[in-house]
């Protein structure tokens, strides 16, 4: 008789979805895992890419600086996906990461040398590539919580969810994304006041009248 019940409660737990919750669940915690390895392989990156750009441009150290701190922020970050506020803060490290890489790169266009350096191109190159595949993995995260949240709160899988502890997860907001898309503007008169004014073209001879 115990049997018998136990095979309906399966049946019934199927039917309303518990196996499909679980499924869905399992592929939004391998999503995110797969955001935290793009990201990882971008923050391992850093480390060469400043000192490449340092061993052309020593002088732009409040660039350098920027990248060194954001690249830490995001390295000693502890972050649970399932709480709203602890991926808040992860989305707005790696923004500010984002934003230090994209002035160190509107930067390294004062230096024609380092532009054509190999490791750096090589660096250059692995850089973008990680961001191509940071995009795609937060492309896909997004749209894996979208489908969870969706089916969790439909009914009458929401009843089976609610029992077992399955609610909504946060998501990726529509604000960071823009922020993270948009490249930041640099001011090199602003930069020069501070001490990392680009080269100047030094002036030519005239000649003699």
């Amino acid at each position: 008789m115990r049997t018998l019940i136990l095979l309906v409660l399966a049946a019934m737990l199927s039917g309303c979805g518990y196996n499909q919750i679980q499924q869905k669940d399992e592929a939004v915690n391998a999503g995110w895992a797969e955001v935290l390895n793009q990201y990882k392989r971008r923050a391992d990156l850093v480390p060469n890419l400043v000192n490449t750009v340092k061993g052309y441009a020593a002088h732009e150290q409040q660039v350098l600086t920027a990248v060194t701190e954001a690249r830490a922020k995001v390295g000693s970050m502890e972050v649970d996906a399932g709480d709203p506020a602890s991926l808040a803060q992860f989305q707005q490290a790696q923004g500010e990461l984002s934003s230090a890489l994209s002035r160190l790169m509107v930067v390294v266009e004062n230096y024609p040398d380092l532009k054509a350096d190999r490791a750096f191109l090589d660096l250059q190159t692995q850089l973008e590539g990680t961001e191509n595949r940071i995009a795609v993995a937060r492309g896909r995260y997004i749209q894996l919580v979208q489908d969870y949240n969706t089916y969790v709160r439909s009914f009458p899988q929401n009843l089976v969810a609610k029992m077992f502890g399955y609610g909504p997860r946060p998501n990726f907001t529509v604000e960071n994304e823009r922020a993270i898309q948009e490249a930041p503007a640099v001011d090199f008169g602003a930069q020069g006041a501070a001490g990392t004014q680009p080269p100047q073209p030094q002036p030519q001879p005239q000649p003699a009248g």
